[in-house]
């Protein structure tokens, strides 16, 4: 799943870091020798707008300084990214390495068209636990096709300066006391076009939060490759029973049937239409209203489950995978292993361009070197949950079906279950379709 919408997902206000265009970025250092690679060039696709040019030559140096290779970076727009990928791919000189979607792995992984680098994951990884929402859906029938290089996430923002008008003075530690703050709030301004919270029926990602919390699961694989639908399960329900009354309840009756964007809900909390909401960064609220600088909380959704836990987040972001047919295998693995050290995430993915790190180790070293406000995203970012690792996922975000399966929910278009049984029978077949 693409994030460059989340832009600054971990960081407050250091906005310039994170707009900054990648370019067309090229080393040309005279590369002499090295264990494993000599003068030869290697090729990587990075994506226009993620990694900022100091982040992506933090890479290049890296891996230039380990190999004694060259790096020659093409900087690939979004338009049709995945149709050019493919058609590359399927290319006898491919790129080398190239950044893809995190939960686009599967596609391009079902077609072998990426190099299976389950051999080299420990050593990759060198120690450390990558995150289950980055690594898992590159992981297809328990092989890794690609390895993570950084993610987003969202956690909720909320105004401090509203909240302690209504006598709230410190974040919630369960989600008890959450909805006892959001109903002060609630109390304590009813003007008209008001929320205390906005949770758009659509926002699907935020939705999943309640069914992964509850213990569901959007769909299984069998030991025969099949996959099955689970929103039916008694947990999955459980979950979508209680993300339905917390929506209803404290967001508005106009939220339920639209997404994050249509209204836009951050120029919302700039207006100080609603109190809370969850997004993945306050840099479009403050460049909206920057009056607000000081004014934003952050936290990690408590889990409605578990006292003193976070809900599960779904990940955004982008992995690096090898193409098979690269004639540089050794090399290609020595990128993904210079972007994934932890020199590199440290000074670069984080300290620079503030994405979310690799791993749950990371999450806590480089907390330090972040806005205060961006402590509740790394603190979400240890709980993550994957989607469903199989090309036909590529189908249920590009129909926009779960977002009308959500949206049915939320209006009451359709009960539960009789929601989750339809979305059920159109995952069987979407995950199933091109397995």
């Amino acid at each position: 799943m693409r994030i460059r919408s989340l832009a600054a997902v971990s960081c407050a206000v250091s906005t310039a870091l994170l707009t900054a265009a990648c370019g067309s970025s090229s080393s040309s250092s005279a590369a002499t020798g090295g264990a494993s690679g000599g003068t030869r060039t290697l090729t990587v696709w990075m994506m226009d707008g993620d990694l900022s040019t100091q982040a992506t030559n933090a890479i290049n140096t890296a891996f230039e300084k380990a190999t004694g290779a060259r790096v020659k970076v093409q900087i690939q727009e979004w338009a049709n990214i995945n149709t050019r990928i493919s058609t590359a791919l399927a290319q006898d000189n491919p790129p080398d390495v190239l950044e893809i979607g995190n939960t686009d792995v599967p596609l391009f992984a079902a077609t072998g068209a990426l190099a299976d680098i389950t051999a080299q994951r420990s050593d990759l990884s060198a120690g450390q636990t990558w995150l289950p929402g980055l690594v898992g859906p590159a992981t297809v029938d328990g092989k890794v096709f690609a390895a993570p290089l950084f993610a987003g996430n969202r956690a909720v923002i909320y105004n401090k300066t509203v909240w302690a008008k209504a006598g709230i003075t410190a974040p919630p530690a369960s989600f008890a006391e959450f909805t006892q703050d959001l109903n002060k709030i609630k109390a304590n301004d009813t003007a008209p076009g008001f929320s205390a919270m906005n949770l758009p029926g659509r926002y699907w990602y935020a939705a999943l939060q309640f069914v992964w919390d509850a213990g569901g699961q959007l769909a299984t694989k069998d030991a025969g490759g099949k996959w099955t639908g689970q929103l039916e399960s008694p947990a999955a329900q459980q979950g979508l029973t209680a993300w339905k009354s917390f929506q209803n309840t404290y967001s508005s009756v106009a939220s339920r049937n639209t997404d994050n964007k249509t209204p836009d809900q951050a120029a919302m909390f700039a207006q100080g239409k609603t109190a809370t909401l969850v997004d993945t960064s306050i840099n479009t609220i403050l460049k909206d209203n920057p009056s607000l600088q000081g004014r934003l909380g952050t936290f990690a959704f408590p889990s409605v489950a578990t006292a003193g836990a976070t809900q599960p987040v779904f990940l955004g972001g982008s992995d690096l995978a090898v193409a098979a047919k690269s004639p540089n295998q050794q090399l290609a693995q020595a990128y993904l292993k210079a972007a994934t050290s932890q020199t590199v995430q440290t000074s670069a993915i984080v300290g620079t361009d503030h994405w979310t790190p690799v791993s749950t180790q990371l999450l806590d070293s480089t907390q330090s070197l972040l806005p205060p406000t961006s402590a509740a995203f790394f603190d979400a970012a240890k709980n993550s949950v994957g989607t469903p690792a199989t090309p036909g996922w590529a189908t249920i975000e590009s129909d926009l079906s779960i977002n009308q399966f959500f949206a049915d929910i939320a209006t009451g278009r359709k009960s539960v279950a009789q929601a989750a049984k339809d979305f059920d029978a159109h995952l069987d077949q979407a995950l199933n379709a091109a397995s």
